[in-house]
């Protein structure tokens, strides 16, 4: 950086890359518009937009999976223009995107994933001595202390990312695209992987970083080029022009929030729902208890929180109450309406007015090959059967009704789920259980991977369904999100439920306490 004569601070740095009038269509939509990206050598760029501003889709004509020639526009590296005919052709040239979903192959181990395609060899022959003593170094580079025998799915979603980061170096990247990085990780784990992606920077290396946690970005990027359907809105110097989350909003909507949440008034009835002394085995090691005697309530017209750290039980507690999907049941009772109930699988549970939305929408959500209209009726299709014939007609109608509802940006209800963004595919999730009409839905990170201006959405569809009388409970792992929308909140650590508070009762400090202790609090009622 210097200053001009007439006091302006501009970088110095050369230009590593330019997308040029960047246009990209698919049948129906036109993703991106005439969109320009410049980014400086040894910088770290972010790029924002709300959900469906185009962003993958960027990042994806830079690093091959759109090749040339099903784009218009220029993409200019290192000073040449750029024709990549695949990923592999991005790769040869320095640049490597980790996507949000890992490519990662769980059965194989750590050396093999990090050079997978790309392995050392002799004489045609592989050299795996080579490989490991290779991946040794790498995993120290990253800070990862891990035997580089150890399978992927034995080690967790952050050591994966700094794998992934691993297997970029070993491509002698020079430009690093991470797409959501710290989407699935604790505080903990964000933090490292951004004090990593930090050093690749004194190291020289660029990255590109896409991401909806704004606070992250207005800690670590030095540019950030926002996105709005399609099309560049405006690039900004972090430091240069005093950059916080209020002007990053205002340039990803076009407007101000003035609030993260939608106002709401609770009007909250009685206990309707009711787990006592639920106990549950971990699925492959009988000695470890996933859920400890938890127990809690929800009132009608409530929305309930739960929060704890990674691996605390929050999600295997959801999971083994909606039909015992997750481990391996002991004791314990779910009453409903006084009544206690008996849901030893998904679709008893179903029949009696319970929904779940999985953390992970791609895996278990969804299945990527349905469109949309088979999507949102999946969960109970016998509301549009007539004679164990499914009504082709009613699908279309309960589908578009729920589009025009939750504003699903898509030109047809007809498209496949797996063309939606993030944010739409979540609602696709949320329509298709709500169409099943619950007493109690359970949300279990609904708003991961999800731009602000969708939050505020889905927030309101949920305060809605509250407002209905019906019982939400909310598991995530943003504290704020929890404060701001619930109105009770509980804490789980390492299985048990250690403490109950009003949220107005709460706040981070105190929620931190109870998720990093096992002593049981006093509920607060």
């Amino acid at each position: 950086m210097t200053w001009t004569p007439s006091g302006v601070l501009v970088s110095t740095e050369p230009t590593i890359l330019e997308m040029r009038s960047i246009t990209k269509e698919f049948p129906g939509v036109k993703a991106l518009s005439d969109v320009n990206l410049t980014v400086k050598a040894g910088e770290i760029h972010a790029i924002c937009g709300e959900n469906g501003a185009g962003k993958s889709t960027l990042m994806k004509v830079l690093s091959g999976v759109y090749p040339y020639g099903t784009y218009a526009g220029d993409i200019v590296y290192q000073g040449e223009v750029c024709r990549f005919k695949d990923i592999a052709a991005s790769e040869h040239a320095g640049i490597v995107i980790i996507h949000q979903e890992l490519a990662l192959i769980p059965t194989l181990s750590i050396t093999e994933n990090i050079f997978l395609g790309n392995e050392p060899a002799r004489r045609g022959v592989i050299d795996w001595q080579e490989a490991k003593l290779r991946a040794v170094e790498l995993l120290a580079r990253v800070g990862l202390d891990e035997n580089p025998d150890t399978l992927i799915k034995n080690i967790g979603v952050g050591k994966q990312q700094l794998v992934e980061i691993a297997k970029a170096m070993s491509k002698q990247v020079k430009l690093l695209i991470l797409d959501e990085p710290t989407a699935a990780l604790n505080q903990s784990d964000s933090r490292h992987l951004l004090d990593l992606i930090q050093g690749l920077k004194g190291r020289g290396i660029t990255s590109i970083m896409i991401s909806h946690k704004l606070d992250e970005l207005e800690a670590i990027a030095d540019s950030i080029t926002i996105l709005r359907d399609g099309r560049t809105i405006e690039t900004l110097d972090v430091v240069g022009d005093g950059v916080d989350e209020d002007r990053i909003i205002r340039g990803m909507v076009g407007r101000s929030l003035e609030s993260r949440f939608p106002e709401h008034t609770p009007n909250i009835g009685e206990v309707f729902f009711e787990v006592r002394d639920w106990t549950v085995q971990h699925p492959m090691v009988a000695e470890r208890l996933v859920c400890k005697d938890s127990a809690f309530t929800v009132r009608r017209g409530e929305i309930v929180g739960f929060a704890g750290l990674m691996g605390a039980g929050r999600t295997e507690l959801a999971m083994s109450l909606f039909g015992r999907s997750y481990g391996t049941y002991v004791s314990g009772q779910i009453i409903k309406d006084g009544v206690e109930i008996r849901v030893p699988d998904v679709a008893s549970a179903i029949r009696h007015g319970m929904a779940y939305v999985s953390e992970d929408r791609k895996v278990l959500g969804l299945n990527l090959l349905d469109d949309i209209k088979r999507s949102t009726v999946s969960a109970k299709l016998t509301k549009i059967s007539r004679g164990q014939v499914v009504d082709k007609a009613e699908e279309h109608a309960v589908a578009e009704q729920y589009r025009t509802s939750l504003r699903i940006k898509t030109p047809s209800v007809d498209e496949g789920v797996s063309k939606l963004s993030g944010g739409n595919q979540q609602k696709v999730v949320l329509a298709k259980w709500m169409f099943t009409d619950p007493d109690l839905l359970i949300l279990d990170e609904p708003t991961r991977g999800i731009d602000v201006g969708a939050k505020f959405e889905i927030y309101g569809v949920i305060q809605q369904l509250a407002n209905q009388g019906k019982g939400v409970v909310v598991i995530s792992s943003e504290l704020p999100e929890l404060l701001g929308l619930c109105d009770r909140i509980y804490t789980i650590f390492e299985g048990s439920i250690t403490n109950e508070l009003a949220a107005r009762d709460a706040d981070p400090e105190s929620l931190m306490r109870s998720m990093t202790s096992s002593t049981k609090k006093k509920t607060s009622r």
